[in-house]
């Protein structure tokens, strides 16, 4: 019988080596003076006014949100393809797809809600009278 204190005879070779990642230092330094930068230039943009158009800079914004969101997951959240057999990455990516999918169907759904929502009227099919006396 083994005790705690000595090693097996044998290794699994499939185990997952679950051992968390620390940082260094550095890295926590490197992500944290990013992640300063990537807030700090949509606020200039916004406050400089920097483009005309302000759907310009949301645009920037969102690409620079989505550059800030990589950012603190490999800094802070330790994630890439070597964690965990790369299970927690594949995880993520599930997760990214689930949301683009809801997102993207929300917002369809609400862009064509104008279109479903008009008096029949507007359809050819009558006027508002006909409406009020429908069953």
């Amino acid at each position: 019988m083994n005790t705690p204190s000595q090693p097996t005879a044998h290794a699994d070779p499939h185990a997952v080596d679950a051992t968390p990642h620390a940082g260094s230092l550095r890295e926590y330094v490197t992500g944290f003076l990013l992640a300063v930068l990537l807030t700090a230039i949509p606020f200039w943009l916004v406050m400089a006014h920097a483009f005309a158009r302000s759907g310009t800079t949301a645009a920037v914004i969102l690409g620079l949100a989505a550059v800030q969101i990589v950012i603190h997951m490999v800094y802070f959240l330790h994630m890439d393809t070597r964690s965990e057999g790369g299970w927690t990455l594949l995880a993520l990516l599930f997760t990214v797809m689930l949301v683009v999918i809801a997102l993207s169907g929300s917002l369809w759904v609400m862009y064509h809600l104008n279109d479903n929502m008009m008096p029949s009227s507007m359809h050819g099919m009558g006027n508002m009278h006909d409406m009020r006396n429908m069953p």
